[in-house]
């Protein structure tokens, strides 16, 4: 197997330039205007997101949260609320908290070093690099899930990423790459070239600018790289949501603790076993008015575990003052409230409730 010859930066960076002011991405709604504000919530939103599903979320959220201050000043609740259907809600969390520390601390505006932005929540060291080389123009690398493919096959780098000796070698690649001009532009060329080119699955080869310096292409392999994580197999957890509903047919959510999973976020009641459904009755003063119905169960998979979901359905009557911080909401219109995703899913099935008769 042939092996390339050595490969300057400019080499390689001015075919990324030249191939993205052709066919990359230059019309995205956070490029238009590139603020260190907009592309930090594009860069967090598109964390594990595809650009598709990121862009009216997107939009949606800068209508709401124009800036730094209107997203601080902001009840979690409604950051939640905008974040439903993304995932991964810490994400929205360390969003918000990040939010209120640059007001706090920074009078609203990101610091200029790579280093003090990629100490803020929820931002690391590629993220913070995607900021400043975005907004400000900073000669700073970034290392997304895109780019360790596209510097992986380039080099053949095996193993997996997830090991430190893997990333570290992909971010001395990164280092040595990213130019000193033209860094919005070419930061954001690696990002597509890795997500419309050199694809996870069947990277169309023939349509990369840097192919014909690419280790891996000469050897015929480029699907081996990068090396995939080691497969392990995941937990199964279990719960039963209860799905309390009072007399005019609505349902009592609750927010969840502010940690661990779906934190901060509004849900059923749940509890460990079927049968215990008196006492989480019993904790919220209320007694069930009926037989309790059990609903089609469903998976929910997190990227730790599976959570296997019982639904259980009854109705339920007030017999006490009820101390808790939860709402009885129509399962139509549930309001700005940040959602678990299996509670919208289960909300979505029920019936609307019945209307009370006002004679």
């Amino acid at each position: 197997m042939r092996s390339p010859s050595p490969i300057s930066p400019a080499t390689v960076s001015d075919a990324v330039l030249a191939w993205y002011d052709q066919y990359g991405r230059q019309s995205l709604p956070w490029q238009h205007p590139r603020t260190p504000y907009q592309v930090w919530v594009s860069e967090i939103m598109l964390q594990q997101t595809q650009v598709t599903t990121v862009i009216p979320y997107f939009q949606r959220f800068m209508e709401r949260f124009p800036d730094v201050h209107s997203l601080a000043s902001a009840a979690q609740d409604e950051v939640l609320h905008l974040w439903t259907g993304l995932g991964y809600y810490a994400r929205a969390r360390n969003l918000h908290k990040c939010a209120q520390t640059l007001v706090a601390e920074h009078a609203g505006d990101f610091p200029h070093t790579v280093e003090e932005v990629a100490a803020l929540s929820g931002i690391g060291r590629s993220t913070a690099g995607a900021i400043l080389a975005q907004s400000r123009g900073v000669r700073a690398a970034i290392l997304d899930g895109n780019v360790k493919r596209v510097l992986a096959r380039l080099h053949a780098v095996e193993g997996w990423p997830g090991k430190k000796p893997v990333e570290n070698r992909l971010w001395e690649l990164a280092e040595h790459y990213t130019p000193h001009q033209r860094l919005a532009d070419y930061t954001q060329a690696m990002m597509d070239l890795g997500a419309t080119v050199c694809t996870r699955g069947t990277p169309n080869c023939s349509a990369c600018p840097i192919q014909p310096h690419c280790q891996a292409h000469a050897n015929g392999n480029p699907q081996d790289y990068p090396g995939r994580k080691p497969k392990k197999a995941l937990p199964v957890r279990t719960t039963v949501m209860l799905i309390l509903r009072d007399t005019q047919g609505r349902v009592w959510l609750e927010p969840r603790p502010s940690s661990g999973i779906w934190g901060g976020l509004w849900c059923f009641p749940q509890t460990e076993d079927v049968d215990l459904f008196d006492e989480a009755l019993a904790q919220r003063a209320l007694s069930a008015s009926d037989t309790p119905q059990p609903l089609p169960g469903f998976r929910h998979t997190f990227s730790h575990f599976h959570l296997d979901i019982t639904p259980l359905e009854l109705r339920v009557q007030t017999v006490g003052t009820r101390d808790s911080n939860g709402r009885w909401v129509d399962p139509a219109a549930p309001g700005e409230l940040g959602l678990a995703a299996p509670v919208k899913k289960l909300l979505s099935r029920l019936d609307r409730p019945q209307q009370t008769s006002m004679l």
